[in-house]
């Protein structure tokens, strides 16, 4: 099961790093995505790390992912948030390759709040 943490209330230009780790779980085997879902909107891909990073336009340059197969942990850098960047975020893992569309994840957290406001 994939808990993420880190979430909470950011002023727009702010910084937040979410983590994603595996309990009872060994993901370093494993492609890791990272989600974002806003009110009555579809969950939208963000970004995956097998070994390397791929990310949506919409958060290039701003967001950084990176894994610790030590600490069997990922993480996401989200750097200069704006409003727009409001939504739970998600992590989940798949055994196949990056991918952007849901389905083919197939172990999910429960998510995590992240609130751009001033």
């Amino acid at each position: 099961r994939l808990v993420e943490s880190g979430g909470g209330l950011v002023q727009p230009g702010g910084s937040v790093r979410l983590s994603c780790t595996a309990s009872g779980g060994n993901m370093n085997y494993k492609i890791i995505g990272w989600f974002r879902q806003a009110p009555g909107l579809e969950r939208e891909w963000i970004s995956c790390i097998g070994v390397d990073p791929f990310y949506a336009d919409s958060v290039k340059g701003r967001f950084a992912v990176s894994r610790d197969f030590t600490e069997n942990a990922a993480y996401l850098q989200m750097n200069n948030l704006k409003p727009e960047d409001t939504g739970v975020y998600f992590c989940a893992t798949t055994p196949v390759d990056c991918r952007q569309s849901p389905s083919m994840y197939d172990d999910w957290g429960q998510g995590t709040q992240v609130t751009v406001s001033s």
